[in-house]
């Protein structure tokens, strides 16, 4: 066996132990649902920084943006400007839901809007969106994952399919036992490791290129080559394409069910704001990755699927036991968020569709929450197989395409009541149907070509799906308030 699979397989034992052993921590009863799901809201600045930085830095971060650069272009580089926008809306937006939550007992993004508009098809409606969307982003980390073991598989040192169904055991595994604190304790181990990868990858793979300058003059020739060319700088055809994905993206970010069920962990506002000004530090690491897609392209990297450019890099550029790190931060890379995206999932429909026929918060509750951090994870396995999308980071995409469905009902909701419950329900189907009718035409591509006065735009499907459901609910409210 190669040094990279033993540095691998020890990174990946090493943080399932710490995993289970985050069910020691602070001495918590985690049959208590809000102790397993939400860490008891007791965590600090600096846990929650790295919690949100392992909830929204992933194999998304690591593999998907750096593919989709080696693959198209500039295009690539809107999750540098959506990292960024995203800050300022989190400000706003969750330090004010986390101060009602704190107030009222809420655990997710349905609680409240149970509340604002006491309407129970409009609770499940957000919350059914909340865990189905989240599983082509659990499916995005699982890619990660098979990135990283197809490589060892190409070498004879380990079987791909095996070894991811062994990382998926382990993730449920500890998921269930430890609830948020296992990812929030592995975080800081996978913050660390990503760290001290990106700073190597960008000082010694340039270097050994001959600079920038040639990696860019030579990643100019090869995308300017391809069957469909692209290039290194936006063409004025992308501008509308990339500032669509860019705003879209930000508007869906935080609200997630993981990263609500992050920021519900907070003991305080005051972590909430320190983080909003905190996490963009995150996002010179997302660029400086986003640039390893053009050395994978000046180093002649030939791969058939984008998603192995990363992993590839670095068994070429570094010695079989940086590798090894490098793939061990991929992987716990993946493992962090995929456990908090399936608690985020799991507390949503435990507490927002189970409680009907629970009213009260109980223990059988907590045991359907674990229960179904399992389904959610096996569900997401299943888009890997069978959702055939152009680059992985579209899984990302579409899960948000869905995810900003629910921006009216709930963001809009947090500063007015001037909505129809009823209204806002039918804005949430027709833009839920818009955003799946545009991404099946489109070969489940996360953009959708519309004319508009003679024009062609072709833009990000959320944004179009957005604005259809607002059209629609805005329409709607004059009239069901009237006929009321």
């Amino acid at each position: 066996m190669s040094s990279a699979a033993i540095v691998l397989g020890s990174a990946v034992a090493g943080v399932t132990l710490l995993g289970f052993a985050a069910a020691r921590w602070g001495g918590a009863n985690l049959h208590d649902f809000e102790q397993w799901a939400l860490g008891g809201r007791s965590f600090g600045t600096i846990v929650s920084w790295f919690l949100l930085g392992g909830d929204l830095y992933t194999a998304y971060t690591f593999i998907a943006v750096p593919a989709l650069v080696y693959g198209a272009g500039a295009i690539g580089f809107f999750a540098v400007p959506y990292a960024t926008i995203a800050y300022p809306i989190a400000l706003v937006v969750l330090s004010r839901f986390w101060t009602l939550a704190r107030r009222y007992g809420y655990m997710t993004s349905a609680d409240f809007v149970r509340d604002r508009y006491g309407d129970r098809s409009l609770e499940v409606a957000i919350a059914l969106t909340g865990v189905v969307a989240a599983m082509p982003y659990i499916a995005l980390q699982l890619v990660g994952m098979r990135t990283v073991f197809r490589q060892f598989s190409s070498l004879g040192a380990l079987h791909a399919l095996p070894a991811l169904t062994a990382a998926f055991v382990l993730l449920a595994a500890y998921t269930y036992t430890s609830g948020l604190r296992a990812p929030a304790l592995i975080a800081f181990v996978k913050d660390t490791l990503i760290y001290v990868t990106v700073i190597a990858a960008v000082i010694v793979i340039p270097a050994k290129l001959g600079g920038w300058p040639r990696v860019f003059a030579i990643s100019a020739g090869a995308l300017a080559h391809r069957s469909k060319p692209s290039s290194i700088l936006l063409q004025p055809r992308q501008y509308f394409t990339y500032a669509s994905m860019a705003f879209g993206s930000a508007l869906s970010l935080f609200i997630y069910p993981h990263a609500i069920t992050s920021v519900l962990a907070a003991r305080s506002r005051a972590v909430i704001r320190r983080n909003a000004a905190l996490l963009p530090i995150y996002s010179l690491l997302l660029g400086l990755l986003a640039l390893l897609g053009y050395c994978a392209l000046a180093a002649h990297i030939s791969a058939k699927d984008p998603s192995s450019v990363v992993p590839l890099l670095f068994a070429r550029y570094f010695p079989d036991w940086f590798a090894g790190v490098a793939d061990a931060a991929v992987v716990i890379g993946a493992l962090v968020p995929a456990a908090i995206m399936s608690i985020g999932a799991a507390n949503l429909f435990a507490s927002n569709v189970f409680r009907e026929f629970s009213p009260q918060r109980s223990p059988v509750e907590t045991t359907i929450a674990k229960v179904l951090t399992l389904c959610i994870c096996a569900f997401a396995l299943l888009f890997v197989f069978f959702v055939p999308v152009p680059y992985a980071i579209d899984f990302q995409l579409l899960g948000g395409a869905l995810m900003l469905q629910i921006f009216p009902a709930f963001v809009l909701g947090l500063w007015t009541r001037w909505f129809h419950p009823k209204a806002l329900l039918a804005g949430w189907a027709c833009g839920l149907v818009a955003s799946c009718a545009m991404a099946y035409a489109g070969g489940f591509s996360s953009t959708f070509p519309l004319s508009l006065g003679g024009t062609t735009l072709i833009g990000f499907i959320a944004l179009w799906a957005l604005a259809l459901n607002l059209a629609v609910a805005t329409a709607m409210t004059p009239m069901l308030r009237a006929a009321r």
